[in-house]
């Protein structure tokens, strides 16, 4: 429909009529006087008389997008998903997007090469860019933004309505008409702070708009990208690439990769910070990328840091706060006192004194104006950049420096939170206690208990390090521990038991000085330092004595006598454990009672005594049961294991680690479960179930790198290569027992390496390596003596003879193999020195020293058979038969020892050996 014509004369009338501006459609101008127009809307017309006036300046719309940065990189999953919206073929309407993400994080120059992308597909005729300034004091208001489109879709200035709703009119015709052409134009609007300045300026149809924003805009039914900070490879990428703009020649990044990687990370991934820290070091080209990480990981000088001249971080997170309301800037200052890296919803409760659902309102505002996100996965749990947390920390010491009152009130504030985390953590922890302690009802149960402490766990660390040397340090530190043990978290268990220590000796604490200490010894023998481990619960039991407690002088004799058990010295353990069970006696403190007895069978089997060991055991479990601590019997039944295993009783000991296990898995407990999987693989060895021991060793690796025990992991490749060997498997076994040595190194586990280096020499005897096996055996046994283990010295001394043989050294052999008897005597171990007198009736024979073998091999028979070791009773009959025939005794008593030993071969289970020893009784071979 066309508009009429009219005879009112036009303004300005001096200036010359115009050709159609740049972009214009022919025909499209409204050159001429005054004019009427007529607008489509619904079904409906409208006519307006427009007289157009001269105007103030306004933005100008681009008509050609900026070229980006050289830096810019690590976008590309993000630009595909956008160009997904913007390509053709999505229907008629506009499409429309919205980029959000926090100041800094590159929302314009991501806009920018999606619009350089969507050109280069030839999808647009052109980009049409308007920096809204939103968050400027004055944005742009839409009529201002539709007057520089309109310009840059080729309007004369003159030829502009002045209200709001005739621009719109006349931008969305311009548009039409364009669209009728098929031709399709893509705008892009900057920095929009509300959907209010964008919904004038969107298309009809056939176009398209792309929206930049620090809010969601959710009034636009935009589609939302939100954007993240980059990817730590791409942002030590832009640290490199901004460098070799400045300067080709500048290599730091590439020198100092490490220093790269934590620049990047105190930057927060954030473009805008990696730029202006890259700008600050192509400044001072000498300066090297430690020096400025040193700076930046000062969180008084962190975003002081990033202030290159021109742009201010500090400064952009400023400007945030001014949009914000009164009560959403308190809140947002209130949020930088909280010292973890993420808050819950009741945690921010308790920080405001408000309800949940108030304070819900103001963690969704600060989600809105990309303060602070929302986590996915745990929907009541909210976070903020780093660097806005450092800028959020700052606003509350300047608010708590401004004046008493809100000092005061901030104080409040910190003391509530604090309390918070105190008070549910003391409640969660009661859930870990043994059975029949009073449990608190803020949790439902050890499992919701277990959840509240996973979900916390960094923000109770971080409260504990921010007040140190408080009361606060002391509770947290002795609530925190058996969670820590729980999860395997030894590191942490043991910086909370120190900073609780130190606070009770900077307040003068003496109640809980004694409890400080012996906590801190548990950590400090998980992490092998055992000497200082005894002396810290020596120390906690000199203070229990200081004060007449008695239930704790018996809980530090237990723990003394572990530390003294992991340092070799068995009998003082002993007795340590058998004073803490008298003590708990005394008190009439039955689980006390039942962890010593536990204990106390653990020292008996270190000493040889294992029918003690297992009576020890037994009664600890009797007592966990009446207690009701599942947990409790699941350690005593592996450990009972241990005992029955140590006694021959192979399929006991079977059954007890598949209680044990099955107990675990009752409790939760992934390091117990690993534990007896691991000694379930031993029992199945004994019962030369191969397979099953191998795969039970390998279930009890993946179990301990789920709990990130590297020492765990260490036995477990240990055991894994014991099993490999069984199965002849010994290149596979060689490299577990080389990745066990590796481990045991890394944790200083001097009497581990000795293990390893033994059973890697093992298999390098195996593999017919024989001097690096002689090699590997005498490391281990001057590691074994490094630790004062003659168990270990004997065994080393046993496999090294061994080598030696096999080197041909047999007077060397025999002598390594006559020391091993010795120790293995001096022990008391016979079932050693059953197998040292094997070994040392097979030096002799290769030495020709007949009726010594022969003896030797007599007292070595008789003793494995009274063990009922079957497999190696078979093999020493073996052994001694071949001694009886190379010696010349009468045919039938060889052939009886070979009979003896297929016996004891098929009592082990063995067929392939027993048809061996049989064959040999049948047809002897000539004596040599």
């Amino acid at each position: 429909m066309g508009a009429k014509k009219t005879s009112g004369k036009r303004k300005n009338g001096d200036r010359k009529n115009k050709g159609p501006g740049q972009g214009q459609r022919a025909g499209s101008t409204f050159a001429g006087a005054s004019f009427e127009r007529s607008q489509v809307l619904g079904s409906g017309t409208q006519t307006t008389k427009i007289n157009v006036q001269a105007y103030a300046a306004v933005p100008t719309a681009l008509n050609a997008l900026p070229g980006l940065p050289q830096e810019f990189t690590g976008r590309g999953d993000e630009i595909t998903k956008i160009l997904s919206l913007l390509g053709p073929g999505g229907g008629a309407d506009a499409a429309v997007g919205s980029i959000a993400g926090l100041p800094g994080v590159g929302k314009t120059t991501l806009a920018h090469a999606v619009g350089r992308a969507a050109l280069d597909q030839g999808w647009f005729m052109r980009v049409q860019v308007v920096n809204l300034r939103g968050y400027d004091p004055t944005p742009v208001p839409p009529e201002d933004a539709l007057e520089a489109l309109l310009r840059a879709l080729g309007v004369a200035a003159e030829h502009i309505p002045p209200t709001l709703d005739e621009r719109e009119g006349l931008y969305r015709s311009q548009l039409e008409a364009l669209a009728v052409e098929g031709q399709r134009v893509l705008i892009l609007l900057d920095n929009a702070s509300a959907s209010n300045q964008v919904r004038p300026l969107l298309p009809a149809r056939h176009h398209a708009v792309l929206v930049t924003s620090r809010h969601a805009l959710p009034g636009l039914g935009a589609r939302l990208f939100n954007l993240n900070p980059l990817q730590p490879d791409a942002a030590v990428d832009l640290l490199r690439q901004r460098l070799k703009v400045a300067d080709p020649d500048d290599r730091r990044v590439e020198d100092e990769p490490s220093a790269a990687e934590e620049l990047a990370a105190v930057c927060g991934y954030l473009p805008l910070a990696l730029q202006i820290a890259a700008a600050l070091l192509a400044d001072d080209p000498d300066q090297p990328l430690y020096e400025r990480v040193r700076m930046l990981t000062n969180a008084g000088t962190r975003l002081g840091g990033l202030d290159d001249g021109e742009r201010n971080l500090r400064a952009v997170f400023d400007e945030c706060l001014t949009r914000l309301s009164h009560q959403e800037a308190d809140f947002y200052r209130l949020l930088g006192l909280h010292p973890g890296p993420d808050i819950s919803t009741s945690a921010a409760a308790a920080l405001t004194g408000q309800s949940a659902d108030k304070v819900t309102q103001l963690l969704r505002q600060l989600v809105r104006a990309r303060l602070l996100t929302q986590n996915s996965q745990a929907r009541d749990r909210w976070s903020m950049h780093d660097l806005l947390r450092v800028h959020a920390q700052e606003q509350a010491r300047i608010a708590m420096d401004r004046d008493r009152v809100p000092r005061r009130r901030y104080e409040q504030a910190r003391a509530r939170l604090t309390d918070y985390y105190v008070r549910h953590a003391r409640a969660a922890n009661n859930h870990f206690r043994p059975p029949g302690e009073a449990a608190s009802t803020l949790f439902a149960g050890r499992e919701q208990a277990l959840a509240w402490f996973d979900a916390e766990r960094e923000n109770l660390l971080a409260t504990t390090h921010t007040y140190a040397r408080t009361q606060t340090a002391v509770d947290l530190g002795f609530t925190l521990g058996r969670y820590l043990e729980w999860r395997r978290r030894i590191q942490d268990l043991m910086t909370v038991r120190a900073q609780a220590l130190e606070a009770c000796q900077a307040l003068g604490d003496d109640a809980n000085l004694a409890g400080a200490w012996n906590n801190l010894g548990s950590p400090l023998g998980e992490l092998r330092r055992h000497t200082e481990a005894h002396d810290a619960h020596q120390t906690a039991l000199d203070l229990y004595r200081q004060t007449g407690d008695i239930d704790g002088q018996a809980s530090a004799w237990n723990n003394v006598g572990s530390s003294l058990r992991e340092l070799k010295r068995h009998t003082e353990a002993l007795d340590a454990h058998q004073a803490a069970l008298d003590l708990f006696q005394q008190t009439g403190d039955t689980h006390g009672q039942a962890g010593a007895w536990s204990n106390l069978g653990v020292a008996l089997a270190e000493l040889k005594r294992h029918t003690e060991a297992h009576d020890a055991h037994q009664a600890a479990l009797d007592l966990f049961q009446q207690t009701g601590d599942t947990h409790g019997q699941a350690i005593v039944w592996n450990n009972l294991g241990s005992s029955l295993r140590e006694l021959k009783r192979r399929t006991e000991a079977h059954d007890a680690h598949l209680t044990a296990l099955d107990l675990f898995q009752q409790t939760g407990d992934t390091h117990g479960q690993a534990r007896a999987w691991s000694n379930l693989g031993g029992a199945l060895a004994e019962l030369k179930r191969r397979t099953e021991a191998h795969d039970a060793h390998l279930t009890a690796l993946d179990l301990y790198q789920q709990t990130g025990d590297t020492h765990g992991q260490a036995m477990a490749w240990d055991n894994l290569g014991l099993a490999l060997a069984e199965l002849k498997r010994y290149t596979q076994a060689h490299d577990a027992h080389k990745t066990a040595l590796d481990l045991y190194q890394q944790t200083s586990d001097t009497h581990g390496q000795a293990s390893a280096w033994d059973n890697l020499g093992l298999a390098l005897r195996e593999l017919k390596r024989y001097a690096q096996a002689h090699d590997a055996h005498q490391t281990a046994l001057d590691l074994y003596q490094q630790t004062s283990d003659i168990d270990g010295q004997a065994s080393a001394w046993s496999n090294l003879g061994l080598a030696l043989a096999e080197l041909k050294r047999h007077t060397e052999a025999h002598d390594a193999h006559q020391t091993a008897l010795d120790l293995f005597q001096q022990t008391g171990d016979t079932h050693g020195q059953a197998i040292a007198w094997n070994n040392l009736g097979v030096a002799c024979r290769s030495l020709e020293q007949y009726p010594e073998a022969t003896a030797a091999g007599e007292k070595a028979v008789a003793m494995l058979t009274q063990a009922e070791d079957w497999a190696r009773t078979g093999e020493a009959w073996a052994e001694y038969a071949t001694t009886l025939h190379v010696s010349g005794a009468e045919l039938p008593r060889v052939r009886d020892a070979w009979e003896q030993s297929a016996t004891a071969y098929i009592r082990a289970g063995d067929d392939e050996e027993a048809a061996t020893s049989r064959a040999n009784a049948e047809t002897q071979p000539p004596r040599p």
